[in-house]
Formats: C-alpha cells, sequence, structure tokens
C-alpha cells in the first residue's frame, strides 16, 4: 500500500486540489480541518506525512509541529506547509520548529510531490530502523544515546568559485561549522581520503542543463560506500522545478528552490545534522547491540532469538499502518543427503552460500534470519500478495540458480529450496497479543512450506491468513 498523507486545511477546496494532486501518485489522503482534528488524526492514524496549511482555524503549523513533537510517537513525521511565504522572519520562525519547507499558493505539482517522494521515503527508513531498535530493547541489548560533540564538516560545492566564497563569507558567521570549498570535480577525488564531510552543499548552475549535469554528482556520492549516508543539500541559484524534484529522487536530503539565504541555509545544515546523528546512532545500536547474540555464527544471518520480536514488531507496525506484510519459511530440499553423502562440512558450505544468496535478493528493510538446521524465516515488510509472491519465486531462482562447490565433491552440487508463505496485514484475533498473531502466522507459513514438500519440492506454496 501506498503511504498515507494527512491534509490539514480549513479550505475545502484547497483539500481537494491535493487530493487530486496526490491521489494520482496513488497515496492514500485523510482530512483534517483544524491543528486539534490534526492532532486526533496524527496520533490514532500516525500518517506518513502532514501537509498543512500555514495557519488554521485554532492554530498553525507551526504549533502544530510543536504539539507533534513533544510526542515520541509523532515526533519524527515529516511536516511540510503550504501558504503564503511571509516575511523572512515569518518563515523562518515556522521552520525553525522542525517544518521541513513551506510551498507557496499555487502549488507547483512537479516540486510538491518530488519533496512528498523525499521526506516519504526519509520517513520509512527511519521508521525501519527504529523499529530494529525496539526489537533490541525489547532483548535487552540496546545501548544507551550518545552525545555527539563533534565539530560538523561541510563542504560547499559548485563551479562558480567566487559565488561559493561570496556565500561562505555570508554563512560562516551563521554557522558553528568547519567549512569548506569544493568543485564537484575535485571533491569526488577527495571522499576517499580519511575524513568524509558531514553535509554536502550542492550549488547548481543557472542554466538548466549545466544544473542537470551537476545533479550527477548526488548518484555518485549515493552510490559510493563511504559516502552514502552524507547529508546533501541542493541549492538552486535559479528556480526550476523540474531539476529540483529530480535533485530529490536522486536522493538529495533537501532542497533550496528560492535562492541562498544565509540564515535559512545554516538552519537546514543543522537539520540535515540532526538527522543524520540520529540515522547513525540507530544503526550504530542495531550494529553493536545485536551482533554478538543475535546473529548465526555461521550464515552471519539473524537467528531465531531475533527473529521472533522482530516479528512481533512488524505485525504492530502493520495493524498501525494498515500495510501488509508477508512471512516466508524456507527449507532446503533433501539437505540431509547432503550432510550424509558429502559430510558435514559440505553442509556448512552450502548453508554459508545459501545465507549469501538469501540476502542479496532482498531490500535492507526485508530480514532473514536462520532458525533452524537448513530452516530460514524471511519477513517483508510493507509488501503485498504480488510483491511477496514474485519475491518468493525469486529467491527459489537464486537458490536453484549455480550449483554449489562443497569440499566434499569434486564437482559442484545442485540446491533447491521451498518455501511457505503468509501474508499479514491488520487482523488479528480477538484478545490475542501480537506474539500470539506472529506465531500463529509463523505457523500458516510453516504449514505452506509443508505443502510445497508435498507438492515436489523447489516451489512456493501460499496460505492466506485467517480474517
Amino acid at each position: 500500500m501506498q503511504a498515507n498523507i494527512l491534509i490539514v486545511d480549513a479550505i475545502a477546496t484547497n483539500r481537494i486540489v491535493l487530493k487530486v494532486k496526490l491521489k494520482k501518485a496513488y497515496y492514500e489522503v485523510t482530512y483534517a480541518a483544524t491543528m486539534q482534528d490534526a492532532v486526533k488524526v496524527v496520533r490514532s492514524d500516525l500518517p506518513d506525512l502532514v501537509i498543512s496549511a500555514t495557519t488554521l482555524p485554532d492554530g498553525g503549523v507551526a504549533e502544530l509541529c510543536r504539539i507533534l513533537a513533544k510526542c515520541p510517537q509523532t515526533e519524527q513525521i515529516p511536516i511540510l506547509a503550504i501558504g503564503c511565504q511571509g516575511d523572512s522572519a515569518s518563515r523562518m520562525a515556522i521552520l525553525e520548529t522542525g517544518v521541513h519547507d513551506i510551498l507557496p499558493q499555487p502549488v507547483d505539482e512537479t516540486l510538491l510531490l518530488g519533496r512528498v517522494r523525499s521526506l516519504i521515503r526519509a520517513h520509512i527508513s527511519i521508521a525501519e530502523w527504529r523499529m530494529r531498535e525496539d526489537t533490541c530493547r525489547a532483548l535487552g541489548m540496546a545501548e544507551p544515546a550518545t552525545e555527539f560533540q563533534v565539530q560538523t564538516h561541510c563542504v560547499l560545492a559548485g563551479n562558480d568559485a567566487p559565488l561559493l566564497q561570496k556565500f561562505a563569507m555570508h554563512l560562516r558567521p551563521m554557522l558553528s561549522a568547519q567549512l569548506a570549498l569544493s568543485s564537484p570535480t575535485a571533491l569526488m577525488q577527495q571522499i576517499n581520503g580519511e575524513k568524509m564531510p558531514d553535509v554536502f552543499v550542492l550549488i547548481l548552475a543557472e542554466n538548466a542543463t549545466a544544473a542537470m549535469a551537476d545533479l550527477s554528482f548526488i548518484s555518485t556520492l549515493r552510490a559510493h560506500g563511504r559516502a552514502r549516508h552524507t547529508g546533501i543539500i541542493v541549492l538552486q541559484t535559479k528556480k526550476d522545478s523540474g531539476v529540483g524534484a529530480h535533485a530529490l529522487d536522486l536522493g538529495a536530503d533537501d532542497l533550496m528552490a528560492n535562492g541562498f539565504d544565509a540564515t535559512e541555509l545554516a538552519l537546514r545544515i543543522r537539520a540535515v545534522m540532526r538527522r543524520k546523528r540520529m540515522g547513525e546512532q540507530l544503526r550504530a545500536t542495531v550494529r553493536t547491540g545485536l551482533q554478538a547474540a543475535v546473529f548465526d555464527p555461521l550464515t552471519g544471518l539473524y537467528n531465531r532469538r531475533y527473529a521472533m520480536p522482530h516479528l512481533e514488531r512488524i505485525y504492530e507496525h502493520a495493524c498501525t499502518t494498515d500495510r501488509s506484510f508477508a512471512v516466508l519459511v524456507a527449507d532446503l530440499d533433501h539437505f540431509k543427503r547432503i550432510n550424509d553423502i558429502y559430510g558435514h562440512a559440505s553442509g556448512d558450505a552450502v548453508l554459508v552460500e545459501v545465507g549469501h544468496r538469501l540476502r542479496a535478493g532482498l531490500r535492507n528493510t526485508d530480514m532473514v534470519a536462520r532458525i533452524g538446521g537448513e530452516e530460514f524465516l524471511v519477513i517483508l515488510p510493507g509488501t503485498n500478495l504480488d510483491e511477496a509472491q514474485k519475491a518468493a519465486l525469486r529467491i527459489c531462482r537464486d537458490i536453484s540458480a549455480l550449483p554449489y562447490v562443497v569440499p566434499g565433491s569434486s564437482v559442484p552440487i545442485n540446491v533447491t529450496i521451498s518455501i511457505g508463505m503468509a501474508l499479514g496485514g491488520n487482523a488479528s484475533r480477538d484478545g490475542a497479543t501480537a506474539e500470539q498473531n506472529g506465531l500463529a502466522l509463523l505457523k500458516q507459513a510453516d504449514s505452506a512450506l509443508y505443502a510445497a514438500k508435498g507438492q515436489g519440492r523447489n516451489q512456493v506454496n501460499l496460505s492466506r491468513p485467517a480474517a
């Protein structure tokens, strides 16, 4: 299911216009006419994005942002404002509350949808890492948050050196950070150095063709192992909604579409740094908290101890967001024969390679665990039936596509896998806990696995969850 967006505006025609634009992009849309109604909707439904008018009958978007920021469940929901830009002081007052951007009326559809895609993508990514952190906490392995005292290292990148120097002169008094200047070409030659900048501010040329060429820098950074989590802000010296939307789609964390403003750029750099450091903290918590306790030492996959609490969190999240997810239980076919004929070292080699192939064929947000000798559990969050079936069939193909080189055989051996699949959503048994519902879903997938074995192996069998 597509993301859910809450529109907050007292004027019905504004809500309708926005709904039409967002529905065309396949988003789910809900409404609120006042700030208080919006707070109630957010707390009950937890949307992926809030788009609010700057002024509301009982407050405004700034006050709405402050209220949501006080609750741990709602503090990370991104907020986009639409309305009169006002003077610079009013605009900055709104942005300082945590609102991501203010788009003027009438709304430019291209830029709006680019902003929406970017904000929702970032929100879902953080939500997935938070879910993994919650699993760590449930297992008693989360570490306390660390305070970041390291000075921010920021680079202004562009091909107009005098313009960069001018921007830097105005920005330095506003920003407590190490600030450097570079061309994109020179910067790409430096990112393999010892210290990676925290934030890149890419200054685009006025010419649209040159600006689009500059944006290739974003793709290169996001594909670079050490730079993929670095903050990227794109600053347009000439407003162009198509170029701006493309920058966001390529992976820019933020966009200044209206030209240079030192105060606003400093604010946006600080905001990107906060989000970057939060992501680093979440990833570090997952890495350090789980490494020794919840990974299978042979395959490097998660083990059952991690997988079961994670299944509970996924189930709870699905009930809250009304998004389906899939549970796959996979078992290698005739694995005992491999151990009996070639020896246990060969069986271990097969398990290691199967683990590699499973992980390579899944998304970063998916989870795969070894829960038995040759049995694996795969959880696919935010996945519908068609997507889950395609993923399961792809796993079958990946496992059997190439023979396995093992120490007990002079020739590679063939291996296949059977998969049982069940789909979970917002339905749950009356009075049942998330743990009980998760176990029931796992049992359905396990039954489907036995059916796949009985039907000839090397295939996928689906069991639908009970209503």
